[in-house]
């Protein structure tokens, strides 16, 4: 990844999560902005692996990063040998990834951050947590994911289940971001016109959620920004 410092200095584009929708973001990188992608690039959509490969090349161009998400990480753990709840979309997924591809997407998400800070700017998969303005993201690695880092992937859970099995998540956390700052996330489809959701708390913190379904009947989303200096 390149130097913070110099990130600061690069208008943006801030992709939300692509969950296999390859055609997609491919339009969506193409641009002289530097990409940030939020995390969420398999399962579901019709082309994961042609979304990896997309997020690939921007590593390897410098012309972009993508962040950790939860998707993310459960394919880290698949292609690890690991036990995982394998669903219809993970199944797919694995399905359509060569093991060359297997081989380089494992250690590129293993060093992808779970969140990134440039200046007033906050980029996220999942939910925003005070420990993510003064310090930076942990890279990944083994055993129970915890604190912050939980934060980033999941969310803040409320305690109760879904109908579908999966942990109900609260957006209490937007009440805690600071005031000026702007946390830009994705994880959760609270959109309803098809636009990134926005919302303000009363200190002036802002939370911008840009999943919009994309790879689950939606579309793909991004916003460009300035530079963060």
């Amino acid at each position: 990844m390149r130097p913070l410092a110099e990130l600061r200095r690069l208008p943006l584009r801030v992709v939300g999560d692509v969950h296999g929708d390859a055609r997609a973001f491919a339009h969506a990188v193409a641009t002289d902005r530097f990409v940030i992608q939020l995390g969420d690039l398999a399962d579901h959509g019709p082309d994961s692996a042609g979304a990896i490969e997309i997020a690939l090349e921007l590593l390897a161009t410098g012309r972009g990063l993508f962040l950790l998400g939860n998707h993310d990480l459960k394919l880290a753990r698949a292609l690890r040998g690991e036990a995982v709840r394998l669903d219809a979309a993970l199944e797919a997924t694995l399905a359509h990834i060569s093991p060359a591809l297997a081989r380089e997407v494992l250690p590129a998400i293993e060093a992808a951050p779970a969140w990134l800070r440039l200046g007033h700017h906050i980029f996220v998969h999942a939910g925003f947590h005070s420990v993510m303005l003064d310090t930076s993201a942990p890279l990944l690695s083994g055993g129970r994911v915890r604190g912050p880092l939980s934060r980033a992937l999941y969310g803040q859970p409320t305690g109760r289940m879904q109908p579908d099995g999966y942990p109900e998540r609260s957006i209490a956390w937007i009440g805690w971001i600071p005031a000026g700052f702007t946390v830009y996330c994705g994880h959760d489809r609270r959109s309803t016109d098809g636009r990134p959701w926005v919302r303000r708390n009363d200190a002036g913190g802002t939370a911008v959620f840009l999943d919009t379904g994309a790879g689950k009947g939606g579309h793909l989303s991004w916003l460009d920004l300035p530079p963060a200096e």
